[in-house]
């Protein structure tokens, strides 16, 4: 629910294509279940989840998604609900790729909880994100808070997300947070009032806000409660607190430019800040420049991540400008908004001040060539770490290849670069892999880059022999079926260093010519949908945008 645009009026009744049933929305749930538990091209790469968190990560993804498409409706109540339903699709999209490839959390909380238990004698990490989804009640809650109220516990970080807190149930939770509040260094509230009134959910935020002022927190994540200015500011007692901050998470937050003036005004001081991530959101040019003003006085900060927030070019170039303070910087996400050729300047500027950086996160920002020109001019002489490079989906064309390979070739630490959804074709495709010949790459994506025979044999023959290589995705391409044998051949004694190749089509046409659509990219699609919102549904796929 976005809390600065909710519309209670009421409508009248309509046959429209939004709201989806609850059977669809179940039946949604489930394919993403499968998606999540399936053998497929990232669950071999990242690990296939149980059936138990896939439902739970699966109900989660639809939560969120659902949310805001709804959203969307209503500020468009007199649309037919076809925007929202495809907003829909793109979430659900979105978010399951995220958990594809971040893989199981089993294997990760046994490390943290092994870690814990070396280097402490009593739990320190209390999380109730594990349990079913649902509304979180009073009772409930007196139960499975007890923990919190031992005498003497040495609980420092607390994990309340997945669960929806009712204002009951933060009545119970606020005296266990006061209690608490000297002794927390990290603090997860994303996705804790699911479901609920603007209003109760608003108490709930301002409750907990005030239980917790004067915490001498580490670490705030305040992601995926669709907060708007409104919540923000029903934090902001806690917010205003917060002097020793060094990581902040505002995800899929609604943060618009009020919201994100807002925070920019509650916040007294970012100068210990690290990270700072405000990933999908609402922000827009505007709430930009005000994320710029956070950041110039973040001069520690390592991690950020601006990302599918809405920023053009004016909000781009401020947030490039702003970085340049940022010396300490080892991982830079702005990918999918539309920062343009300008933008794509302004950062190769920013760049040459980051020295550090280890991972660079560029897609979909519409640099064009002259964008991702500059941009790999300034990483000849920058980042000499450089592990991660994207650069997806920029209309990247061989006219620039060859400026990006000098780029590349100067990275000698580069384990992983994505240049999908370009067009850089044979030519282009020749020249970087003449690149990668002398750095440890180990994954590489050049999928969907009218890529033919000659360009897909000497990137394969390039790869296939580097120590350690992973993973090699040129899907979506022009490979003739002898081009695609060939290839095969190449990884015949390293089959599983190759992915898909069922998006090829060898008879695909560039330039201005009409190309064939993708039929197999669907991964939670069900061809039998009948029904209109059923079939635009099916087309629902994994966005690779991330």
């Amino acid at each position: 629910m976005d809390f600065e645009n909710t519309n209670l009026e009421c409508r009248p009744l309509s046959i429209k294509l939004w709201p989806p049933s609850d059977n669809t929305r179940n039946m949604l749930v489930e394919r993403m279940t499968s998606n999540l538990t399936s053998k497929s091209f990232f669950t071999q790469k990242y690990g296939t989840l149980s059936r138990e968190e896939a439902t739970d990560e699966s109900k989660r993804i639809e939560d969120i998604a659902f949310a805001t498409a709804n959203q969307n409706y209503e500020n468009q109540p007199d649309g037919d609900g076809s925007a929202a339903v495809q907003l829909y699709a793109k979430e659900c999209s979105r978010l399951l790729l995220e958990v594809l490839k971040r893989g199981p959390r089993v294997e990760a909380d046994k490390e943290e909880v092994g870690s814990d238990i070396t280097s402490a004698p009593r739990e320190t990490f209390f999380d109730i994100s594990k349990g079913r989804r649902g509304f979180f009640e009073a009772e409930e809650a007196e139960e499975l808070l007890k923990p919190l109220k031992e005498p003497g516990n040495s609980y420092t970080k607390i994990c309340f997300s997945n669960r929806s807190f009712g204002l009951d149930a933060a009545r119970v939770t606020e005296p266990i947070l006061v209690s608490l509040k000297n002794q927390l260094k990290e603090v997860d509230l994303s996705d804790f009032i699911a479901g609920r009134t603007e209003s109760e959910a608003l108490e709930v935020m301002k409750l907990f806000s005030d239980a917790l002022e004067g915490s001498i927190l580490r670490s705030l994540n305040l992601s995926n409660n669709a907060l708007g200015e409104k919540g923000v500011r029903a934090f902001g007692s806690l917010l205003k607190s917060q002097t020793w901050l060094e990581e902040l998470y505002l995800m899929n937050d609604g943060i618009s430019k009020e919201a994100a003036q807002a925070v920019s005004e509650l916040i007294p001081s970012t100068d210990k800040l690290r990270v700072l991530q405000f990933h999908n959101n609402m922000t827009g040019d505007e709430g930009a420049l005000s994320i710029a003003e956070i950041v110039k006085r973040s001069p520690l900060l390592e991690d950020f991540r601006c990302s599918s927030s809405r920023i053009d070019s004016e909000g781009g170039v401020a947030l490039c400008i702003a970085l340049e303070t940022c010396t300490n910087l080892k991982k830079l996400d702005l990918q999918d908004n539309m920062l343009g050729v300008e933008g794509g300047f302004a950062l190769s500027k920013s760049l040459a001040y980051h020295v550090d950086l280890k991972e660079l996160y560029l897609s979909y920002l519409n640099l064009e060539d002259e964008g991702a020109i500059a941009i790999a001019n300034a990483l000849k002489d920058t980042a000499p770490a450089l592990e991660v490079l994207e650069m997806a989906g920029n209309d990247i064309t061989a006219e620039a290849a060859s400026v990006l390979a000098a780029g590349i070739a100067k990275k000698s630490h580069l384990t992983s670069l994505n240049l999908a959804e370009n067009e850089l074709k044979d030519e282009g495709t020749i020249l970087i892999s003449k690149a990668l010949g002398h750095i440890k790459i180990k994954e590489v994506d050049m999928s969907t880059n009218l890529i033919r025979r000659a360009g897909a044999r000497v990137l394969a023959q390039t790869v296939v022999q580097k120590p350690g290589f992973v993973l090699l995705n040129i899907n979506g391409n022009f490979i003739s079926d002898e081009g695609i044998d060939e290839v095969k051949d190449i990884f015949k004694k390293h089959p599983n260093m190759l992915g898909p190749l069922d998006g090829n089509d060898p008879e695909g046409v560039d330039g201005d010519g009409d190309e064939d659509e993708d039929e197999d990219k669907d991964p939670v699609a069900d061809e039998n949908d009948e029904d209109e919102l059923g079939s635009k549904l099916k087309n629902l796929e994994v966005d690779q945008e991330n």
